[in-house]
């Protein structure tokens, strides 16, 4: 194996009410600076069932952080550093559909992306990429994940659309009723532009959402509250656990890169010809795409 298909390192990233991960051994708090700012918090590196984990507060420990606020590509650049392959993202959302009852973990595979203050590429002026979004998450993590839930009798739905609005306020009645006749399956607020990050990267990506509430669509739910939310996503977040517990020590057997090509998203990404590239924004890219900004041995 060689690149991403090295030992697989197991990212966390965990949402409102997920501030530690009690499975996790041998455990160390560390702080990483990256060519992107500060991530959200210090990092939380240890194993489980001697599968090497990294767990990433998404908010920072005791919710410091707004959605708009985070630093998202040192969040994902921090991960990387710290040499994870595979990512599971753990955030909280409201449902847009009457299946979807608070209490349900919701195994998204399509985002709608409607936030508009977040820088959502590593990617920038000297040197242009483009990567296919068209399956912004990995299916074989998906698999996994839905392997884990089923066995732990966790009500969940394989599949589904979560649209990612800028926030922090909650959606207005008649944007709640608009995301629903699009389609749309759960809401949120911080998973985009993580997934285009994480794709940049060349992590595999997957999420996990755990509904909390109905949003305001609902005429029997009434208006979102944090008190609500919190309630939910308290119970939620031990569940999330297990979930990890499950499912790390199972990603920890992979012995080739994945087959879903996530590991080489970049091969055919890059545009800006080799000579225009700005040697500066290529420094700064090396922790993210050094695997193919390198320079190619002389045969």
């Amino acid at each position: 194996m060689n690149g991403q298909g090295a030992t697989p390192v197991i990212g966390i990233i965990g949402g409102s009410g997920l501030y530690d991960m009690d499975a996790i051994a041998n455990k160390k708090w560390r702080r990483v600076s990256t060519p992107f700012g500060e991530p959200s918090d210090e990092l939380l590196c240890g194993e489980i069932a001697g599968t090497p984990v990294v767990f990433l507060p998404r908010h920072g420990r005791g919710h410091r952080r707004s959605p708009s606020d985070l630093n998202y590509r040192a969040n994902i650049c921090a991960l990387k550093m710290l040499g994870v392959t595979e990512v599971i993202s753990l955030s909280a959302c409201g449902s847009l559909q009457e299946s979807l009852a608070p209490g349900t973990f919701v195994i998204v595979d399509q985002f709608i992306d409607r936030t508009f203050a977040r820088v959502k590429s590593f990617f920038e002026p000297g040197l242009v990429a483009h990567v296919s979004m068209a399956h912004p998450v990995c299916g074989r993590l998906g698999d996994r994940l839905e392997a884990a839930v089923r066995s732990l009798a966790i009500p969940y739905a394989r599949g589904g659309t979560y649209i990612a609005m800028e926030g922090p306020q909650f959606s207005t009645l008649a944007e709640s009723k608009l995301y629903r006749a699009w389609g749309c399956d759960v809401i949120g607020m911080t998973n985009m532009p993580e997934a285009k990050l994480a794709r940049e990267a060349e992590l595999c990506y997957a999420t996990v959402a755990m509904v909390t509430d109905y949003d305001c669509w609902h005429e029997d739910h009434g208006a979102v509250t944090v008190d609500q939310v919190v309630r939910v996503l308290l119970a939620n977040a031990d569940k999330a656990r297990s979930i990890v517990r499950e499912v790390a020590p199972d990603l920890g057997l992979r012995t080739s890169s994945c087959d879903r090509g996530c590991h080489h998203a970049l091969d055919a990404a890059l545009i800006t010809a080799p000579a225009a590239r700005d040697p500066a924004v290529v420094e700064k890219l090396a922790p993210i795409a050094g695997r193919v900004l390198a320079p190619k041995p002389q045969a």
